[in-house]
């Protein structure tokens, strides 16, 4: 916890540390912004998982890019960041928009495996693993996979101690 502040840190600050004005997370339309619309190769270069905890701190659930560098793409499964791959236009066409309308608000369904604006002139689907799908809607990463083999594996050792 506690690394909101190290996202994009060199584009969001200035050198003596106050919000630089003209990058878009400190815009007021974006500041609280859950889902972050990004260029191609997203992640690249954050091939720790500091990357995916900063935008879960900041508070982005959902990560849509035309595509990902894959440590980041993994990462964020094991993280409950949903990245989500679009056509390069989709992606543009969900950044014009957010651009042009104040106060423009995408939702996503990773249920129903869906995009949508408000007024439904966006409305795209996604395809996702459907084994991270299920990881991400009952909130499992490898740990928690683990511990649902909990009383097998306390039998196992069980067994072994004799």
């Amino acid at each position: 916890t506690g690394f909101q502040d190290a996202l994009f840190f060199s584009w969001r600050y200035n050198e003596d540390g106050s919000p630089r004005e003209d990058f878009v997370l400190n815009l007021p339309n974006y500041r609280n912004a859950t889902v972050l619309v990004a260029g191609r190769n997203f992640g690249c270069g954050s091939s720790r998982e500091h990357a995916p905890w900063a935008l879960r701190d900041y508070g982005i659930r959902c990560v849509i890019a035309p595509s990902f560098a894959d440590i980041f793409y993994n990462n964020c499964f094991q993280n409950s960041l949903l990245p989500i791959a679009l056509l390069e236009e989709q992606v543009q066409q969900i950044m014009d928009k957010a651009k042009a309308e104040p106060g423009f608000r995408l939702n996503v369904d990773l249920e129903a495996q869906r995009i949508w604006d408000d007024s439904e002139e966006i409305s795209l689907t996604f395809d996702i693993d459907p084994f991270r799908r299920h990881c991400l809607l009952n909130g499992l990463d490898d740990i928690g996979l683990t511990l649902q083999q909990e009383d097998k594996i306390g039998a196992y050792e069980a067994r072994r101690r004799l």
